[in-house]
C-alpha cells in the first residue's frame, strides 16, 4: 500500500502525529500531550507493503529493527533495513520509508525541548553525534543489539504508565541508551567530518548555535547572536550561509534561533526557579515585555502561564 498526496513540494512535519495524519496512519497510540512517542510499527501498519511520501521531519528519530525488512531514504542516503539495525536521524531532513515486513521494530521520537528537559541538560556537549547532519545505519552483533532491546522495552512500559515522574523515568533509560549508542558505533566519531562543504557548514552552525546559548544560560554571554554573527564565525556572507542552512535543514538562520529562544526558554521556565526577568537577561532580551511578547507570539501562552501551568509557582 503507498500513502501519497500530490504537493508542489515535500511536507514538514512538526512532530510524529502530524507525519502519521498526512501518511493516513493511526495515531491512538501516540501521546499528544508529549513530545516524546515509543510505539511498535507492527501496531501501525495494519497492511504491508507500504511506502510513504517523500517529507521533512522537525523531529528526532530512533528506529530499533530486531526483526524486519524495509528500505529508509535520508536525504542522499538510502538503505535497506537488517535485522539488529539502529538508525538515527535528527530534525530538518528529506525522508522517505518503506515496509515489506514488521515483526519486531519499535521507533522513538521526541522534539529537542524534550531532549534537553528530560535526557540531559547539555545534550549536545555530552553527545555530539546527535548534531551529526547525517548518520548511516548500524547493524549490529545479535549479543551486542540484545544490550539495547531491554533498554527500549523499559522506555515503551513507562511510555504506557501513569506515572506523575514517566517523563524523567523515560529520560533517564534514554541516557543509558545513548551512553549504549555512544559506546558502540560513535566512540570514534569525528564531529567534523561530514562529507562535503555544505555539511561542514551545516555542522559549524549548529554547534556554534548550542554553544552560544550555553554561553547566554550561565552568563558567559550577554548578547543573542544574529544571523551576521553566525556568518562571521565561519568567514561566510550571511545570505551564502542562510542559502545553505535553508537548502540543508529546510529551515533559515533566524527561523533556528527563534527555534532555540524558545527552547532554552521553556527549558529554564520548567528546570530552574529562575525568575522570569532574569531568564529574559539571560536570553538577550532587554525588556521582560519583550521576552513575554516573544514567547507568546511562538507557543500562543506567556511565560507566566506557560510556568504557572507546570506548578513551579515561580513568577
Amino acid at each position: 500500500m503507498t500513502r501519497q498526496k500530490a504537493t508542489d513540494r515535500p511536507p514538514v512535519f512538526n512532530n510524529l502525529i502530524e507525519n502519521y495524519e498526512y501518511l493516513g496512519l493511526p495515531v491512538d497510540l501516540i501521546d499528544p500531550k508529549n513530545d516524546f512517542t515509543i510505539h511498535k510499527l507492527m501496531d501501525i501498519h495494519g497492511e504491508l507493503p507500504f511506502k510513504s511520501c517523500v517529507y521533512r521531519a522537525n523531529f528526532y528519530s530512533f528506529l530499533f529493527i530486531k526483526d524486519g525488512e524495509g528500505r529508509y531514504t535520508t536525504d542522499d542516503l538510502e538503505f535497506n533495513t537488517k535485522p539488529n539495525t539502529i538508525y538515527f536521524t535528527n530534525p530538518g531532513h528529506y525522508k522517505s520509508f518503506e515496509w515489506y515486513c514488521l515483526k519486531e521494530v519499535y521507533l522513538v521520537t521526541m522534539s529537542e525541548s524534550f531532549l534537553k528537559e528530560n535526557v540531559h541538560a547539555n545534550i549536545f556537549e555530552e553527545f555530539p553525534f546527535l548534531l551529526a547532519e547525517t548518520v548511516p545505519a548500524r547493524v549490529l552483533e545479535p549479543a551486542v543489539f540484545a544490550e539495547f532491546e531491554p533498554l527500549y522495552l523499559q522506555i515503551y512500559k513507562e511510555y504506557f504508565s501513569n506515572s506523575p515522574y514517566k517523563n524523567k523515568i523515560i529520560g533517564n533509560l534514554f541516557v543509558v541508551l545513548l551512553l549504549k549508542i555512544k559506546e558502540y558505533f560513535w566512540e570514534d566519531y569525528n564531529p567534523i567530518y561530514e562529507g562535503n562543504r555544505s555539511s561542514q557548514i551545516v555542522k559549524n552552525f549548529k554547534r556554534t548555535l548550542e554553544k552560544h546559548y550555553r554561553e547566554l544560560s550561565t552568563g558567559k554571554a550577554k548578547r543573542v547572536f544574529r544571523a551576521q554573527d553566525y556568518a562571521n564565525e565561519q568567514n561566510l556572507h550571511p545570505n551564502y550561509l542562510n542559502n545553505v542552512i535553508k537548502t540543508k535543514t529546510g529551515k533559515s538562520v533566524s527561523t533556528w534561533i527563534i527555534d532555540k529562544t524558545i527552547t532554552e526558554a521553556k527549558s529554564l521556565l520548567q528546570n530552574s526557579a529562575t525568575p522570569i526577568k532574569q531568564i529574559a537577561d539571560q536570553l538577550g532580551f532587554a525588556e521582560t515585555a519583550h521576552f513575554s511578547n516573544y514567547f507568546k507570539k511562538y507557543t500562543d501562552t506567556t511565560p507566566v502561564l506557560y510556568r504557572k501551568h507546570l506548578g513551579t509557582g515561580v513568577s
